[in-house]
């Protein structure tokens, strides 16, 4: 068998622009997995109804 650590090494956080991504804990079966959070990048304005003629 090959001498392999059996826990995953802690990733640090990444960090992009728009984008975070975190490694998640460990579960039962030593299944890691990340976390992606997105930044809204595009303004959100209300409608408002156009000037009529």
């Amino acid at each position: 068998m090959s001498a392999a650590p059996k826990t995953r090494p802690v990733v640090p956080e990444g960090k992009a622009q728009y984008l975070i991504t975190r490694q998640k804990p460990a579960n039962e079966k030593g299944y890691v997995g990340y976390e992606t959070i997105w930044t809204s990048f595009q303004k959100e304005v209300p409608y408002q109804t156009p000037k009529r003629p």
